[in-house]
């Protein structure tokens, strides 16, 4: 880290006062479970705290991340130079429509972007609202679903986001907008690194509350037959369009591959896991293994659904963003 970094991070840290953590543990806080510190964590828990970290990081150009539940985020053993956001209490929340299914459509469920994306689909469920049953086996927060189009189960959140709410942290104001705006694509959109999504407007449908439980139980019975537990965080690579990543990876012979603290999955290839205090660097680095291997064996260029931070830019390749955010 230049001096001049140092210099800028003290500042904002001094400016922040309390809302401020320097060189905090990232790992505990993704489901991977590995990985080192950020410069700075700083946690909001509403707008006026939004507001001012707004305006403590401007002209700072300091990196920044906006942290979700970390489920989807791979985190570089020597940390993160930069700023790590992480939204509160205050943006976990659900608000679902009027009882009255009899209503004009759309019928609009609103909910806080820190809040579990499997809350969101359960309480939808058990008020009898059919449209995200998927999202129970999404283990990300709304906000970091919304920003790489999670998704799963044959829907995604291109299908039932209708507007959002976002504040840019590092220059413009944000707003509130229609999901058109997001460019989304596969398992990814428009929003950039240091924006923060607030808040989701997600369409629902009148549905019967015992058949969405029922969908959700099924969902997550298919989940635990289908995936491995430990610490991972879910599919690595995104499919490409003429066959299953973790089918590549299988006729690669790469099934149950080793490489230190980290190997494929035994029960879907498609899965890395890390040993406990395990190494994120060498997930990483059997990740680099298993795309070139697949290369190799079948000429498909793997692309990371997992996104990186921290780690060394020139070595990254097309396998994630230098500050991504973590859904």
């Amino acid at each position: 880290m230049s001096a001049t970094t140092r210099a800028r991070l003290e500042a904002l840290a001094d400016a922040l006062g309390p809302r401020a953590f320097r060189n905090h543990p990232l790992g505990p806080l993704t489901t991977y479970g590995v990985g080192g510190p950020a410069a700075l964590m700083v946690e909001v828990d509403g707008p006026d705290d939004l507001a001012a970290l707004r305006s403590a990081l401007a002209g700072s150009e300091l990196p920044v991340c906006v942290l979700g539940r970390g489920s989807n985020l791979l985190v570089a053993d020597a940390g993160f130079d930069g700023v790590v956001v992480r939204l509160g209490n205050g943006f976990n929340w659900v608000t679902l429509p009027s009882p009255d299914p009899t209503g004009p459509p759309p019928f609009v469920l609103r909910t806080g972007a820190a809040t579990p994306l499997p809350v969101v689909a359960r309480q939808a469920a058990d008020a009898g609202w059919a449209g995200l049953t998927w999202a129970v086996g999404v283990p990300g927060s709304v906000g970091g679903a919304v920003r790489m189009n999670a998704g799963g189960h044959g829907s995604d959140m291109a299908g039932c986001l209708l507007r959002y709410s976002w504040v840019d942290l590092e220059g413009g104001e944000g707003g509130t907008d229609d999901a058109a705006r997001l460019c989304f694509g596969y398992r990814s959109s428009s929003i950039g690194a240091g924006e923060a999504v607030v808040e989701a407007e997600l369409e629902v449908t009148p549905g019967d509350r015992e058949v969405e439980q029922a969908e959700l139980a099924s969902i997550v019975r298919w989940r635990r037959v289908h995936q491995p537990g430990g610490s991972n965080a879910g599919s690595v690579f995104t499919n490409p369009p003429d066959a299953p990543a973790g089918r590549l990876i299988e006729e690669a012979g790469l099934k149950g591959a080793r490489l230190g603290t980290a190997q494929v999955s035994a029960k879907h290839a498609n899965f890395i896991q890390a040993d406990r205090r395990g190494r994120a660097d060498d997930v990483r680095a059997l990740m680099e293994h298993v795309r070139a291997r697949v290369l190799e064996h079948s000429g498909v260029l793997l692309s990371a659904e997992v996104r990186l931070l921290g780690f060394d830019e020139g070595k990254t390749g097309d396998m994630g963003d230098r500050a991504a955010g973590g859904r």
